[in-house]
């Protein structure tokens, strides 16, 4: 099953690459970006339960529909958001990096990420 969801997200990643693709940016422009969703991170000074909720919000593909959004307003730059905050998305998840729960970073929808994953 692992398998059958890591392709799957690398098929979205590969969409979100074809998206920016058509986009009005220079190639640099989507490892520029790549990292900016991982901000939602800071969160976790305040604390794991809303590190968590900063984290997941950044980090839902839902989000990424801010990128239609664009495309209907014709805003490229709402596009790059959202295929960005797709790209990183999936990427993430083929990594094996899900989202958050609010007992801890490691704890994810996946399965525990880190060091302590083999105790699991």
């Amino acid at each position: 099953m692992k398998t059958l969801l890591k392709t799957e997200e690398l098929a979205e990643a590969f969409l979100a690459l074809v998206v920016f693709a058509s986009l009005p940016y220079a190639w640099w422009v989507l490892p520029a970006t790549f990292l900016l969703p991982d901000l939602s991170m800071i969160g976790y000074v305040a604390g794991p339960r809303v590190g968590a909720f900063c984290y997941n919000v950044a980090h839902h593909k839902a989000l990424a529909v801010v990128g239609v959004l664009g495309w209907w307003l014709g805003l490229p730059v709402l596009m790059l958001a959202g295929t960005v905050l797709l790209f990183h998305s999936a990427f993430d998840r083929m990594l094996g990096y899900g989202l958050k729960y609010m007992t801890g970073f490691q704890d994810t929808h996946l399965g525990r990420v880190g060091t302590s994953q083999a105790k699991h």
